[in-house]
């Protein structure tokens, strides 16, 4: 299959909260589903240019340079089945539920046509995927990011597929997310209520009451408070992209590591973002019945818990 017939070509302005920040980390941040070894090829191959001039991978990007990256046409690709690991939550045969580790791309993308929860899934299901999203993203109704963990929904047939989009339209899901941010809340709970879009003034980023922006309510909750560090809940009621981490950098406490929307520099040497998605409540698309499947936070994030450092 053939996903877009055109390169893309793509230029943006360097801001101050990367300065310093390598390139190809720097492109990855931009692109999150594409990796650094990816760019690193673009980069060794001279299809990013950094005002006007070509690089290496480690160089440090410098506030206002422009960083041109050529994203060539993706290729014809004929998606395979690979026997990953997946973490089963709950399974029947209409559905199933996983719990997507870190680092994990959920769908294939340029850069990124192996190793995906979508190539482990054709594996484990053998093939028995909705097909309504296509063939590059077969039963993948809702995803999280890369380097957030947690409970995925997956279709395993087209009627599944529309019943379960309906209840995300409708806001009907229960979407609970765990997560440390920085600092400590002076609330035990809120809501945050903005409108979510693309940041006109960094095109790397979504931000909060923009011009366009569509609605997106967060409701947190604050579970154990740190020194310098929040433990806290979230639960969804709509589900922008990105919308946790916009919403708590928003009101000055971005989630801990995260590379977009937090400070460059993290002394916890953590891969993206401390965000879990524990809890999928939902109805059944056959039965009606109210199914809860909770995802157990992962090791790191269990051992930053325990540890004094927070």
């Amino acid at each position: 299959m053939t996903q877009g017939a055109d390169k893309s070509i793509q230029t943006f302005e360097v801001t101050s909260e990367y300065e310093e920040c390598r390139l190809d980390k720097f492109l990855a941040i931009i692109y999150p589903d594409l990796s650094r070894a990816y760019f690193q090829k673009l980069i060794k191959s001279g299809q990013v240019s950094v005002s006007g001039q070509i690089p290496k991978s480690s160089y440090l990007v410098k506030e206002g340079e422009l960083v041109t990256v050529e994203v060539p046409p993706a290729v014809q690709v004929d998606l395979q089945p690979e026997n990953l690991p997946l973490d089963i939550l709950y399974e029947d045969d209409d559905l199933i539920v996983v719990n997507k580790p870190k680092g994990m791309v959920v769908h294939p993308a340029p850069g990124h046509y192996t190793g995906t929860l979508v190539n482990a899934l054709m594996y484990h299901c053998r093939n028995g995927l909705s097909g309504i999203n296509g063939e590059i993203r077969p039963g993948i109704v809702h995803r999280i990011d890369k380097d957030t963990t947690g409970s995925l929904i997956v279709c395993k047939n087209d009627d599944a597929h529309l019943k379960i989009s309906e209840q995300i339209k409708a806001h009907s899901l229960t979407r609970r997310y765990r997560g440390i941010v920085a600092g400590q809340i002076s609330d035990d709970s809120g809501v945050i209520r903005t409108n979510i879009g693309r940041d006109p003034k960094n095109r790397l980023k979504m931000a909060c009451n923009v011009h366009g922006g569509r609605d997106a309510v967060t409701h947190y909750r604050v579970l154990e408070q740190f020194t310098r560090h929040t433990y806290m809940e979230f639960k969804l009621e709509t589900g922008r992209t990105h919308q946790i981490r916009v919403h708590m950098a928003h009101i000055g406490h971005p989630l801990l590591a995260d590379p977009l929307y937090g400070p460059a520099k993290c002394k916890f040497n953590l891969q993206g973002q401390c965000l879990h998605a524990m809890t999928l409540g939902f109805l059944h698309p056959r039965t009606s019945s109210y199914i809860e499947v909770t995802a157990p936070l992962p090791e790191y994030f269990e051992k930053l818990l325990a540890s004094k450092a927070l």
